[in-house]
């Protein structure tokens, strides 16, 4: 997978990540790009060092983000402090490429008014309101505060903003609440696409598909591909079990199953150790293999301290020379019951991906090396008193193979469970 080519939040659809060479270069935005504006950068408040908001972090380009920040005020002068203030959100216009004179007005959705007893209220209208210091006996209140603010930005896959949409949340600030806490949002949507399925809410669902991803660097949010069945995937499996035909043919790994695939790679004597095990590694791992799984089936991609790394592993047997060739992919994926007894909900808690390599096989007459993928599932179910055996009904997944390696593993398998 390539950021910089491909975008990839909250669709269905697929998206490609191949380089457009035969299109002319033209200006564009890349994820983690700052979103400029006719004057500056689109500006996204948040804390850095302490709880306290900075008003100079920019928004970058496709980033999803949730945070809460606390401010200092003067209740007195609130009416100066354009933090407080919708046209501070509201006012800038955004380029709709870098350094493009096109501008994306940013247009104001929904508009809720929360009370001193936090009942809401959704205005009619959207109109821009100011904040209203006010005399309430012996003490101030401020009205039309700015509580919360929601960005939702939609982009195109030529790394272009086409709309802007922005939702407020405004309150009334008595002297008791001060400092203020703020929540800010931004979320980025796909030009003519749809909201990703989920896989459960929260817990994930049997039979539906591994949420997965990867993190570009560190610090910026989990990037996944638009569709939910290519985020985690192993090499489908086919009657012909022929490895070189099966490149790019991938079925998701999916919750609750215990699914096996491989295939066979004829060897020549002809043949390089080195470019056979790279094509082989090619294979077995897909391309864009994730790095990160979500915990629950609703988890979101800007929350990356809750998303379970997956720990990577190499093994290798009968090691003869330097060059070793990869026979087998094991996944394993560990899952506990989470929440009340009444309505436990499953949740991933550690994710492993094991390569197992072996010596080249000797130079001689042409071969079959058979290759195969597992992905297995444990149960660490950690609430109190839980039963002895897991309310889900796990089904199982192989392929038609019928050679010995295939049949001993597959014993195995049913065994530990």
């Amino acid at each position: 997978m390539k950021t910089s080519d491909g975008f990839t939040l909250n669709a269905e659809s697929d998206i490609s990540f191949t380089t457009k060479l035969d299109i002319p270069t033209t200006a564009k935005y890349k994820y983690g790009v700052p979103l400029q504006t006719s004057d500056s950068f689109l500006r996204f408040p948040s804390s850095l060092t302490s709880s306290l908001c900075t008003d100079n972090n920019p928004a970058a380009f496709l980033v999803n983000q949730a945070v809460r920040c606390t401010r200092k005020i003067n209740l007195e002068q609130c009416e100066e402090i354009e933090a407080l203030s919708m046209a501070f959100y509201s006012s800038p216009e955004i380029l709709r490429a870098p350094d493009s004179r096109t501008k994306v007005p940013i247009t104001v959705q929904s508009v809720l008014i929360q009370s001193l007893n936090k009942t809401l209220t959704r205005r009619e209208d959207t109109d821009v309101l100011q904040p209203a210091l006010v005399n309430a006996g012996h003490f101030h209140l401020c009205m039309n505060v700015v509580l919360e603010v929601k960005y939702s930005l939609t982009y195109t896959d030529r790394g272009e903003v086409t709309k802007a949409d922005l939702s407020f949340l405004l309150g009334t600030v008595s002297s008791v609440v001060v400092p203020l806490q703020q929540k800010f949002e931004i979320h980025f949507l796909q030009e003519n696409t749809k909201p990703v399925p989920l896989s459960g809410n929260p817990g994930y669902v049997v039979g539906l598909p591994l949420a997965a991803g990867f993190q570009p660097h560190k610090g910026s949010g989990i990037i996944q591909t638009t569709n939910r069945y290519r985020q985690f995937t192993i090499l489908h499996s086919t009657a012909e079990q022929d490895c070189l035909a099966l490149e790019g043919v991938r079925t998701p790994v999916l919750f609750g199953y215990t699914m096996q695939s491989g295939c066979k790679l004829r060897l020549t004597g002809a043949l390089p150790c080195r470019l056979v095990a790279q094509k082989v590694k090619n294979l077995l791992w897909g391309q864009g293999f994730p790095d990160y799984v979500a915990p629950f089936g609703n988890s979101q991609a800007q929350d990356v301290l809750d998303w379970v790394p997956i720990h990577f592993i190499t093994q290798s047997f009968n090691r003869k020379d330097s060059c070793q060739l990869p026979g087998a992919l094991v996944i394993e994926v560990k899952w506990t019951k989470y929440g009340s007894l009444l309505n436990p909900q499953a949740k991933i808690v550690n994710v492993t991906a094991n390569l197992i390599s072996s010596s080249f096989p000797e130079p001689g007459s042409a071969r079959d090396v058979p290759l195969m993928i597992r992905a297995t599932r444990h149960s660490r179910s950690r609430i109190s008193r839980p039963r002895a055996s897991n309310s889900c009904s796990w089904n199982r997944r192989t392929t038609s193979r019928t050679n010995e390696t295939t049949t001993t593993t597959a014993s195995r398998i049913s065994n530990l469970w």
